[in-house]
């Protein structure tokens, strides 16, 4: 069970039903824009909060999270913004090589990694060889899109010879075959949707929603929500007993 303690000082740990968290981290923009700074400063926050959050979820014994770092549409937004944004990145796959051994977090990278620049590309890949036994799984959905995916999925079950294609198969073939699906899904930053994350994985995931903006998110809203989630029934499609 979740342990909700006083004060940060205090012990919190999750229980078995809760394995796998991911997060929609959005509202980095409207962060910066609310401030009257460039976006790109909203999104150089939003990774110091993106490092935090993972770090406290690991501490907290969540086995699996996932974020939402750059879906297929977002190469649509101005170069400037889209550069900033591979910047970081770069500089987070270097400080996580760095601090490999004092994390011991894994690192896949979900998503189609060929629209990356070929030395991005390889850093990622690296970085996944290296950290391929760590305990902590971090998924990082990079040029993702949910419904990409299935599509990914499907061609490669055809590529096979399958003629006849089940769900045990279409999930064995998703980027995410090597994890359970999210149990919890928390979306920053007011929007009330899943803007095609996850959209195979989600289908029994519980969903949770704030205003807060990502940069601003901290420890005591994953509390937040941590606690929500353990105050629904989870019946997946059945009768509770």
């Amino acid at each position: 069970m979740f342990f909700k303690g006083n004060s940060k000082s205090e012990k919190r740990k999750v229980g078995d039903e809760l394995s796998h968290v991911a997060f929609i981290m959005d509202g980095n923009g409207r962060w910066a824009t609310k401030r009257s700074l460039p976006r790109e400063m909203g999104h150089s926050a939003g990774a110091q909060t993106f490092k935090k959050i993972v770090r406290y979820c690991g501490d907290i014994g969540i086995k699996v999270v996932t974020v939402y770092a750059f879906s297929t549409e977002n190469w649509g937004r101005p170069e400037k913004e889209v550069r900033s944004i591979m910047n970081l990145l770069d500089d987070y796959i270097k400080t996580a090589e760095e601090s490999n051994e004092e994390n011991n977090i894994q690192y896949v990278f979900l998503g189609d990694k060929s629209a990356l620049a070929p030395e991005l590309r390889d850093k990622a890949n690296k970085l996944e060889e290296l950290t391929k036994n760590n305990k902590l799984l971090l998924n990082i959905a990079l040029n993702y899109g949910g419904r990409a995916e299935i599509v990914h999925a499907v061609n490669a079950l055809m590529a096979e010879g399958k003629t006849k294609i089940t769900e045990e198969d279409i999930s064995s073939h998703l980027y995410t075959a090597h994890c359970p699906d999210p149990d919890l899904i928390i979306r920053t930053g007011c929007e009330l949707r899943l803007s095609n994350f996850l959209m195979w994985q989600s289908a029994y995931s519980e969903l949770y929603f704030t205003d807060v903006l990502w940069p601003d998110f901290n420890e005591s809203e994953v509390d937040k929500a941590i606690n929500e989630f353990y105050k629904r029934t989870r019946r997946f499609g059945k009768i509770s007993k």
